[in-house]
């Protein structure tokens, strides 16, 4: 296992995510409605909300797989809408994403799947390339003695790491994780939210997480923003939305999951 140096405590900064207005209709279907929210320079942002609220939608948005039907997204200051090829891989490069079922390519094994972005991105040997990937897949916790494993014969969760490992590969700003642990047991889902605070410690990450994990909402974000009925119903800590006298929020956080999952992040606190 590779020793990483504690990196010194990021502080929150500027918006590095600005979301303006966002609708998005599927034929009559509208799931955004009117979705604003900021997405702040070295803390761990979480959209929230129950199935079929646009989580994962408005996550294709910011990262250029959807256009929504009107309002504006940026990102490193860079409007979204109409960007030509060139300046949207450029803002690609400067982001890592972990899917939700990990998207490995199964023809690959993890260590070449975690390869493949150096491959294509940069100008580096072979043999960095490979010492590279190694030293990503060590810092997620992957077992190194799978590493040439293919994505079949690999558990949900260590799937999720090897995907974890090829998107923080080339280094980027901002880490998004969708649906981190969904699919995973208490334990390993445990394991996973321990291992984002970790990342974050040691690379000083801006992270955007797609969760309606309350235990991984409690432990691991700084702010988080409830999408429901088309718009954010609320944004702050989690403290702060669970305090919420709006019915929807107070029905989210407050039925016996989002009860249970407090009272174990106090417990842990």
């Amino acid at each position: 296992m590779i020793d990483i140096p504690t990196a010194p405590t990021t502080t929150i900064g500027e918006a590095l995510i600005e979301v303006r207005h966002v609708c998005t209709r599927f034929g009559s279907a509208v799931v955004h409605e009117d979705v604003s929210l900021d997405i702040y320079q070295g803390e761990v942002f979480a959209i929230a909300g129950g199935n079929g609220c646009g989580k994962s939608t408005l996550l294709r948005e910011i990262i250029l797989l959807l256009e929504p039907n009107s309002g504006t997204i940026r990102i490193f200051g860079q409007d979204t809408k109409g960007l030509n090829a060139k300046t949207e891989r450029a803002l690609h490069r400067r982001i890592g994403v972990m899917f939700q079922h990990g998207a490995l390519f199964s023809s690959l094994n993890v260590v070449e799947n975690v390869e493949a972005p150096l491959r294509e991105h940069t100008d580096l040997n072979k043999r960095l390339i490979h010492e590279i990937a190694l030293m990503k897949i060590s810092l997620t916790g992957f077992p190194m003695n799978s590493v040439t494993k293919f994505p079949n014969e690999l558990s949900g969760g260590m799937r999720k790491r090897a995907s974890l490992a090829r998107a923080i590969v080339l280094d980027p700003e901002i880490l998004f994780l969708d649906e981190p642990t969904s699919g995973l047991d208490p334990i390993s889902a445990g394991a996973f939210d321990d291992l984002v605070q970790q990342l974050k410690e040691w690379l000083g990450l801006t992270m955007v997480i797609v969760t309606h994990d309350l235990d991984s909402l409690w432990k691991v974000t700084d702010r988080v923003a409830l999408l429901g009925n088309g718009r954010v119903l609320g944004t702050g800590t989690m403290e702060e939305l669970s305090q919420s006298d709006d019915p929807l929020i107070r029905e989210y956080f407050h039925g016996p999951r989002g009860r249970a999952a407090r009272e174990q992040a106090w417990s842990q606190k």
